[in-house]
């Protein structure tokens, strides 16, 4: 073997060992549920090494990929724009794809259990139809009357300040599932719908605010929150929930939008 052959594979195995000094040993606790087997939910231990500087989805990854193939989770874009990786990591709503392994602590069992407040379908994979279906219900569209208009409907930078905060939600249901009122009675709006109809509630060229409001103002809406702070603490996007949730009580209460 050549002088140039052994430098190569000596510099190689010293990269190798090098990557390996910053591998950490971690424990992942994830609630199981498979209904096929068991009506019953149970916990499973998963041990294996890896870069605390890495994300849980690439552990979550590392479980499905090495160790356990029927481990399910959803998972789409893995940059936080798309929010199908919404789960309890540790106890509290955190997207896996923006939660770094070394910020929660790795040295201790990370524990990682499906949204709450939805019926679990498997493992971390929750049925949001009833939280699709309170978005739908508050009509997050653009609602204009008169005849389509021939070019685009321009707005004022100070207008589309207004509203600017609620349209970074990214349907994550996290500030949803976050909310003790909506575990305790499913059929509260919630917080994220409420977000979506603020949205267009306060957009200047909208003309259906007086629609939504009167939708929110039902027994399950609004009125139910009890500004607890949990949504907007859960929201990865950062978006001021409680205060978003408030203006909408206060546009009922005056009818000024």
């Amino acid at each position: 073997m050549s002088s140039a052959t052994l430098e190569k594979n000596s510099s190689a195995l010293a990269d190798a060992e090098s990557s390996a000094a910053h591998l950490v040993t971690v424990t992942f606790r994830i609630r199981r549920f498979n209904p096929e087997i068991s009506d019953q939910a149970i916990w499973e231990d998963f041990q294996f090494q890896i870069d605390p500087k890495e994300r849980v989805l690439d552990a979550l990854h590392k479980i499905k990929w090495d160790l356990d193939g029927t481990l399910t989770f959803r998972r789409s874009c893995a940059h936080g724009i798309c929010g199908s990786d919404a789960m309890r990591i540790n106890g509290r709503n955190r997207l896996a794809c923006k939660t770094l392994i070394k910020d929660i602590n790795p040295h201790k069992p990370i524990t990682v259990e499906p949204i709450k407040g939805l019926t679990v379908l498997k493992d971390l994979v929750v049925d949001m139809e009833p939280f699709f279906q309170a978005y739908r219900d508050v009509m997050p569209f653009l609602i204009t009357t008169g005849n389509e208009p021939t070019r685009e409907r321009q707005q004022s930078a100070e207008d589309r300040k207004r509203f600017d905060d609620t349209t970074k939600c990214i349907l994550c249901a996290a500030c949803t599932s976050s909310c003790p009122v909506f575990w305790n009675d499913g059929q509260y709006f919630g917080p994220a719908a409420i977000v979506g109809a603020h949205r267009f509630i306060f957009d200047s060229r909208d003309e259906g605010g007086e629609q939504r409001l009167e939708i929110l103002n039902d027994r399950d809406g609004v009125w139910r929150c009890r500004t607890t702070f949990n949504c907007t603490e859960a929201c990865p996007r950062g978006i001021e929930i409680t205060k978003a949730i408030q203006e909408v009580k206060r546009a009922l209460i005056t009818r000024r939008f």
